[in-house]
Order: C-alpha cells, then sequence, then structure tokens
C-alpha cells in the first residue's frame, strides 16, 4: 500500500503552512457563503402537512417544538430491508442537539415510510433524533427530496412557516456539528462576529457554550419522534 512521502520536520512544517493558508481561505470563504445565507429570501409555506409521529399525526408547525428556526433531513426511504447507507451514516453523524436547541432551532427526520418501520431502526441505531413519517402528504415532493434524500431550513413567525434553504447530493456530507447547522440557518450562529442584517439576533461569543447537561433545555432530541 503506498503511502504520503516521509520528509524532514522542517519540510513537513513548511508543507503544513502553505496548506493552511489554503485552508484559512476557504474557511474565511465559507464565512462569507453563510453570511449570504443569512441575507436570502425566504418563502412561505402555506400547504398545512400532517405527518405521523411515533404518538400520531404531528404537523409541520409541531416539528419547530416552541422554537424559532427547523431543519428537516428528508431520510431516503425504500423499506426496512433496504435502508440508505448514505442517509444513516449522516444521521450517525448528528451531534447533541442541546446546542441547537439553545439557538432557538429544532432538527427532524423526514420519510416516506410507515412509522412503525421508521421507529424500528431509530431504535436499532440508537438515534434519537425527532423522526416522523410523511407518507401520506406531498412534503418530500415539495421540498425537493421526491423519493431520495434533502435537507430544507425553515423559520416560523408565530403560525405563519417560510422555507429559508434547501440542499442536496454533497451540501449535506460535511453536516453533523451545531455550528455546520446553525451556518445554514437564517440566524446563524448568532454570535457578534457574523456578518449579519441589521436586528439579527446576536450574543458574544462563546456566552451560550456549554456541557449539553448544563442547558435549560436539556431534553436530547425530544418532541415528535421520541
Amino acid at each position: 500500500m503506498n503511502r504520503p512521502k516521509v520528509v524532514t520536520a522542517q519540510e513537513w512544517q513548511a508543507a503544513l503552512d502553505a496548506l493552511t493558508v489554503k485552508e484559512k481561505a476557504q474557511t474565511r470563504a465559507q464565512d462569507a457563503l453563510a453570511a449570504e445565507r443569512r441575507r436570502m429570501p425566504m418563502v412561505e409555506v402555506d400547504k398545512r402537512y400532517t405527518f405521523t409521529g411515533p404518538d400520531g399525526p404531528v404537523s409541520l408547525l409541531d416539528l419547530f417544538e416552541g422554537r424559532r428556526q427547523l431543519i428537516t433531513y428528508c431520510f431516503m426511504w425504500h423499506g426496512a430491508d433496504d435502508v440508505c447507507s448514505g442517509c444513516s451514516m449522516f444521521a450517525d453523524s448528528i451531534a447533541h442537539l442541546a446546542p441547537l436547541h439553545a439557538r432557538d432551532t429544532s432538527l427532524a427526520m423526514v420519510s416516506r415510510g410507515p412509522i412503525g418501520e421508521l421507529m424500528a431502526l431509530r431504535q436499532r441505531m440508537g438515534w434519537t433524533v425527532p423522526w416522523v413519517s410523511s407518507l401520506d402528504n406531498d412534503f418530500n415532493d415539495d421540498m425537493g427530496a421526491g423519493d431520495g434524500f434533502a435537507l430544507n431550513v425553515f423559520l416560523r413567525d408565530g403560525s405563519t412557516v417560510y422555507r429559508t434553504y434547501f440542499t442536496t447530493a454533497r451540501g449535506v456530507e460535511r453536516l453533523g456539528s451545531a455550528f455546520t447547522f446553525l451556518d445554514l440557518t437564517p440566524f446563524g450562529r448568532q454570535e457578534t462576529w457574523e456578518d449579519s442584517p441589521e436586528g439579527w439576533p446576536q450574543t458574544e461569543p462563546y456566552q451560550w457554550w456549554r456541557l449539553h447537561d448544563e442547558y435549560e433545555d436539556q431534553g436530547r432530541h425530544g418532541g415528535a419522534g421520541s
């Protein structure tokens, strides 16, 4: 098996320094893209979707769990005997939701499958993210997933819901941490260093960071899929 070239410590440091310059440029470019997302327009979701959760009917508004922002991931579903390995890797990569909740943001998975099958896989895999069935509505089609997978972001103003962002394919593969999810939302990380429009909610960096069991909202992934 081939392996990287072995060099002196000085040569290795020089190569790292050159790479770091490119990595820092990429980080600044990602920050600029996130700032542009925060300035995206939004469109009202005027259709009323009813999902099936483990405890019965659930609305799109319910998935917010009272928070202002919602991220949904349409998990591809072709049956319990043909579980999507890519979507499973995505679900395995989702970190604890407490930091998202602390930034007024909920996350849920949606699939075109029977709720019993979804909950059986959820239990098998140890996932605790809320998960609901869209088998009886048009949510997946309307939100760009169809029979595949997609991620959407929504903002709530009272009982009115707006769609603010969409991505699919390789757009989801880098996600998992609270930071990467928040960078997709209209309010972002809500820290003062961010380039956000006037009036966006913001606090000083680090002030909202906690051990996940020290947040006031300590429920791990409760709600519609609990």
